[in-house]
């Protein structure tokens, strides 16, 4: 079977901003890390392109809704998850006719079953969000909003629709869904999430209204073509129409349905009480996880479009290096909660983990074996307690980053777990000073240096492949100065499971010191 990882897919309002780039980021670290452990891996993003809300930002911007869409994905939102290095399987755009035609079969479908129904509504509606509200959820305005009624999430005021509507019967899944989450504690994450969605079911739930008759940019009903299908219902299917719903059936069978769906927490009872009593509707299985991470915050503020702390990923990216950029995020905020970014956090952590404590080991390393064996790494012939104690530290990191990362999707606690084994590899260099020892020329130095120097690079050849998967071009480049191309083959081919078997690096390998692999930052742009 295929390990299936998923994306939400984003909307085309606007280019992304580091929010979306955040959970994108996660699902690709986590689909390398699975393929790491030689796994067939199945990776999907994309992007939504139905809706009210782009159909009013293109005549906004004084195009149809499709090409806006169009020019949004190719010169925004595709070439960033290029430029970040984003290795997805698949991008599904969900104006695609291998979308929205099975998802007139999907809705057809659940029509046919008598799960669907005709009915009038009205209610509060937040565009930003596509959904209608209740009236509880909602919060009051102030400033130029005081006396109006807003969405607590973007912060603006509602719209009072009323309109006849399809309704899907989601009120009738309610106990299902409660025992689902019953006997599967972990399909949603965290816990903080997860009690939000059960207490917000037990409440009992409403049917939803799956189409929209007051504009006609969607997915037309397939028996009524006055009707769109609201763009939740045709969003949510990209996760089953991409891998091959009635269409592909060998594909769908392999990979459907989603073992992670990465989300961000605004958007969780979308996929933790829709999407699964959609495919309980319609025979299907559910997904193994749906896992939410948290806001990211600048300014004490959400960051969004909306209220103007949208940064470009670029704009960091340009300073930092595309790799420090993947790894901060991930090591920086624990997946889950939400987080703060900040330029002075992120330099200080540049300098102190990347550049003093991964970089400079990397090029201390690389140097002295090339100083001191004239490049040829040099076997470990003088092994002792130190060095077992490398060894011993080396099993564990690699363990605590798998369980952490592949299993527990606690990015920050596997980067953690790999930072701490090159502090220790650190350390055993400060303790054992292959400086000093290098003076001592009888053989007995030269087996100490030679074994001192051997039981670092092979650290850093375990460390390239744990590290591969947040940062692969700098783990590429370390890969290449050990030699370990030429002696190990593609570091694409290493696995994870097998990295912290010692001496796997063989001695006689030609070791060459390569650029610094995290550079000097220049001074911060003003912000």
């Amino acid at each position: 079977m295929t390990y299936y990882v998923t994306t939400p897919i984003y909307y085309v309002n606007d280019a992304p901003h580091l929010g979306h780039a955040y959970t994108t980021l996660a699902a690709d670290v986590l689909a390398r890390w699975h393929r790491r452990r030689g796994e067939d891996v199945w990776f999907l993003t994309g992007t939504d392109e139905h809706g009210q809300k782009i159909l009013r930002t293109a005549q906004q911007n004084g195009v149809g809704p499709q090409e806006w869409a169009d020019r949004l994905v190719h010169d925004s939102w595709q070439p960033l998850w290029q430029h970040l290095e984003i290795a997805n399987d698949d991008f599904i755009r969900t104006t695609q006719r291998r979308h929205t035609d099975r998802v007139q079969e999907f809705v057809q479908d659940l029509y046919d079953r008598g799960e669907i129904y005709k009915g009038g509504y009205e209610g509060p509606y937040c565009v930003g969000c596509e959904e209608y509200k209740l009236p509880g959820e909602l919060i009051d305005g102030e400033g130029e909003y005081a006396g109006q009624k807003l969405c607590p999430i973007h912060r603006k005021p509602v719209e009072m629709l009323q309109e006849e509507n399809y309704f899907f019967r989601l009120s009738a899944y309610a106990d299902r869904l409660l025992d689902h989450y019953a006997a599967n504690p972990d399909f949603i994450q965290p816990e903080s999430a997860r009690n939000e969605v059960v207490n917000f079911v037990r409440q009992g739930l409403q049917d939803l209204s799956i189409s929209r008759s007051t504009f006609d940019w969607g997915v037309p009903v397939p028996w009524d073509d006055k009707h769109v299908i609201y763009v939740w219902v045709d969003a949510l299917l990209n996760y089953a129409t991409a891998v091959g719903y009635n269409e592909n059936p060998e594909k769908f069978a392999s990979t459907f349905p989603a073992d992670v769906h990465l989300v961000g927490k605004d958007i969780l009872r979308f996929h933790a009480i829709i999407w699964p009593a959609m495919l309980l509707a319609n025979g299907l299985p559910l997904p193994g996880r749906i896992a939410a991470n948290g806001w990211l915050m600048v300014g004490g503020e959400k960051m969004s479009k909306s209220n103007l702390t949208g940064i470009r990923p670029q704009d960091l990216t340009s300073h930092f290096g595309v790799d420090a950029y993947r790894w901060y995020f991930l090591r920086a905020i624990a997946f889950g909660q939400d987080g703060s970014f900040s330029w002075e956090d992120f330099t200080a952590r540049y300098t102190s983990e990347l550049a003093n404590d991964y970089g400079n080991l990397a090029s201390r390393v690389t140097a002295m074996v090339g100083k001191y064996f004239g490049g040829t790494l040099p076997e470990a012939t003088a092994v002792g307690e130190a060095e077992q104690a490398i060894h011993d530290g080396l099993t564990r990191a690699v363990a605590e980053a798998d369980r952490r990362i592949g299993d527990e999707l606690d990015f920050q606690g596997g980067i953690v777990a790999v930072f701490g084994f090159i502090k220790q590899v650190n350390g055993y260099l400060t303790e054992q000073e292959p400086w000093k020892v290098a003076k001592d020329e009888s053989p007995e130095g030269r087996a100490r240096l030679a074994t001192i120097l051997y039981t670092a690079a092979e650290s850093l050849r375990a460390i390239a492949v744990l590290l591969d998967p947040v940062m692969p071009e700098t783990s590429r480049k370390l890969w290449d100065s050990l030699g370990a191309e030429t002696s190990l083959g593609a570091l694409a081919d290493q696995r994870i499971q097998e990295s912290g078997e010692w001496g796997r690096l063989p001695a006689g390998t030609t070791v060459t010191k390569g650029a610094v692999l995290f550079p000097r930052l220049e001074e911060a742009p003003a912000t």
